[in-house]
């Protein structure tokens, strides 16, 4: 039966990626002195280097779910399609987004007995989340069915690392994943802390170094530790929060000592951003473990 692939706006995949693979996304959001905008919308861009210089000025920005029914809205027009639907979402520790879709769906099974409705909780966040999604709609266009698919992705994503860094540990602060204390004596000693998205699909501190070069060359020890061999059949990911050079230099140090298949890199979605703040880099790739 024919299927399409759902995912919502945190999996940070570029605008030419979903209009290629023709995939359906349910946009979180963000507010900024009580106006909202949508993180994702087809064919139109949100300036995110603004978004990005407005917080380091100082201005503060807060996220919340997708509008249920705009959700319903668009898995309804999938089914009354014709088409069956698979969705791919944001990890469950670290968002609601997940949870509100599986109801939503859940409602629809009920409505359309023809319709078949799989759902998976990644346990995954940003690119790490869009890299599942990019393996996912590699398969469906190899012919693989939505049944397939949705185990592949249950099966591996406790596989698929991540592993980031952030420049100032008060975004995370703000956001709740870290405790004060942490935030300002990272702040006042210019520690730079390595995170990564534990199996339960919650952020988790696991290095501290000083200096913002020697934590990106830890992204890069972490992927030749636990990354999954051969490397040069790796499909790499990294997402950055306004932070281009680092990212660049990232990606150079990767690609001059594995060549792997494909690169890709994108600017933080807004409601990540918002959270983890300008000059976030984060790498993604599968592992023997995350």
């Amino acid at each position: 039966m024919a299927y399409d692939i759902v995912t919502d706006s945190s999996a940070n995949l570029t605008e030419e990626m979903y209009d290629e693979y023709g995939i359906s996304v349910l946009p979180l959001r963000f507010m900024y002195e009580g106006k909202e905008y949508v993180s994702y919308e087809r064919g139109k861009q949100t300036d995110l280097k603004l978004f990005y210089k407005m917080m380091r000025e100082g201005s503060v920005f807060t996220t919340s779910l997708p509008y249920p029914n705009e959700s319903e809205r668009t898995l309804r027009e999938i089914l009354d399609a014709g088409r069956d639907i698979l969705y791919i979402g944001f990890s469950s520790g670290l968002s609601g987004t997940y949870e509100g879709t599986r109801l939503i769906m859940e409602q629809l099974a009920a409505e359309y007995p023809e319709r078949t409705l799989l759902h998976v909780d990644t346990l995954a966040a940003a690119a790490g989340q869009g890299l599942l999604v990019w393996y996912a709609q590699q398969m469906k266009e190899q012919g693989a069915t939505m049944q397939e698919v949705c185990q592949w992705v249950k099966d591996n994503r406790l596989k698929l690392a991540h592993w980031f860094t952030v420049d100032d540990l008060m975004y995370l602060f703000r956001g709740g994943r870290v405790s004060r204390t942490s935030a300002w004596a990272g702040s006042l000693l210019k520690i730079k802390p390595v995170l990564h998205v534990d199996d339960e699909g919650k952020l988790i501190p696991m290095q501290k170094v000083r200096g913002r070069k020697k934590s990106i060359e830890a992204l890069f020890d972490n992927m030749e530790k636990t990354g999954i061999a051969p490397m040069e059949d790796q499909v790499v990911f990294i997402s950055h929060g306004d932070c281009l050079e680092d990212c660049e230099y990232l990606e150079k140090l990767i690609v001059e000592k594995w060549h792997p298949k494909k690169v890709f890199h994108n600017i933080l979605d807004p409601v990540i951003g918002a959270h983890s703040g300008p000059g976030t880099l984060a790498l993604f790739f599968l592992a023997d473990h995350r």
